[in-house]
């Protein structure tokens, strides 16, 4: 019996002996955390990761105090009924963006179709692309194109050089693929970000109706995807060659899946939107279904979601063509349909393609990209 009694004693004196020394081990680290100087603290609480919405700013960044009941646009709506911004002059800030971006070391893809006549217009896109698009970003631009002699030198802009290159041609998928590199003056007097800017030609069969050429992009667009889909981190741009930038197209643009609202179409209700009307089609929208008109013209994201949209358009417009079916407006059609159900992360508003051949509306302070005035019966082969 008397036995009994030490063996609890012991235990009950061990487990207070337990809990004073757990309470003396957390009043430690209590204190100890609250003597960390905040530089130390600030190192602790943030983690740098590379993903989407993980958003590391300098630290000593300084800047003009964002407002949440006063903005510098008032005049134009700057969220959708998702809640995923839509992009407009004036409600972002460039300096804080590409200090956030520019770090992860993403590369930016965008594709361009020159094929047939439409080779005319890639000198201006690659030269203004040069000076407008992504600048300070790892960048490659693939064109597919049938005319792959005819491919231009670029003139580039102040301080920076042209390096072609040419490899052996080597045949994937059926494509022949060359490439160009446009790198940037080495300078000694100046910390700068080390970037370039790679052009990859890829030659692609010709086409006898201009459909035909809209109708193949979504299936290229799959297949660069694909090679590149272990650097899922990185983002591509799908962009009509016949266009040409003026202004700035940077990291305001950056999300998971990334539309351009048609600039002929977004002041009009969702009557008069050009969408597939019949319901034998895949890209059908009915009536009161549909956000915004969105430009075929432009679109792009992360490469994991903008192969999903490819892929899925892709599909879709091969089982319309199997039932002898075309929508309205070709893979535009299919990307509207799937917008609908697969809501963009970010909108572009009209300044990233407009139209050269209208004047500019008020609420478009700038424009960034749009597409040039052009005759269509002396570029497409079946106009």
């Amino acid at each position: 019996m008397i036995h009994l009694i030490n063996v609890k004693s012991l235990t009950a004196v061990l487990v207070i002996l337990g809990v004073l020394f757990l309470y003396s081990f957390l009043s430690y680290r209590t204190s100890h955390q609250q003597n960390i100087t905040a530089e130390n603290r600030l190192s602790a609480d943030v983690v740098a990761v590379g993903n989407e919405f993980h958003l590391v700013a300098p630290e000593h960044l300084q800047y003009e105090q964002p407002s949440i009941v006063q903005g510098s646009r008032i005049d134009v709506v700057a969220v959708t009924p998702w809640l995923a911004p839509i992009v407009w002059e004036g409600t972002f800030n460039p300096v804080l963006l590409d200090s956030i971006y520019k770090p992860k070391n993403i590369t930016i893809i965008a594709t361009v179709f020159a094929v047939g006549k439409y080779i005319m217009f890639l000198k201006r896109f690659l030269e203004t692309a040069e000076q407008h698009f992504f600048v300070g970003f790892k960048v490659h631009i693939y064109v597919f194109t049938d005319r792959p002699n005819e491919v231009p030198p670029v003139t580039m802009a102040s301080g920076r050089r042209v390096n072609r290159t040419r490899k052996q041609p080597k045949r994937s998928n059926t494509l022949t693929e060359f490439a160009t590199g446009l790198f940037p003056e080495a300078n000694s007097d100046k910390k700068r970000l080390h970037f370039f800017l790679q052009l990859i030609v890829r030659l692609v069969p010709t086409a006898k109706r201009w459909q035909e050429i809209s109708a193949r992009r979504m299936e290229l667009i799959q297949m660069v995807i694909e090679e590149q889909l272990p650097n899922n981190r990185n983002y591509i741009f799908c962009l009509d060659v016949d266009s040409q930038f003026h202004g700035r197209w940077g990291s305001e643009s950056l999300g998971g899946l990334v539309a351009v609202t048609h600039p002929g179409y977004y002041r009009d209700p969702r009557s008069k939107f050009p969408y597939e009307r019949r319901p034998s089609s895949r890209a059908y929208l009915a009536p009161g279904e549909g956000d915004f008109y969105y430009c075929g013209g432009a679109f792009g994201g992360l490469l994991q979601e903008v192969h999903h949209l490819a892929k899925t358009c892709r599909h879709n417009f091969e089982a319309d063509a199997q039932e002898g079916i075309e929508a309205a407006w070709q893979e535009e059609s299919h990307l509207n349909r799937y917008m609908w159900i697969n809501k963009p992360s970010k909108v572009l508003s009209p300044e990233y393609l407009w139209q050269d051949f209208k004047p500019r509306n008020p609420e478009v302070h700038i424009v960034r990209f749009s597409g040039v005035v052009k005759n269509y019966a002396d570029i497409r082969p079946n106009a």
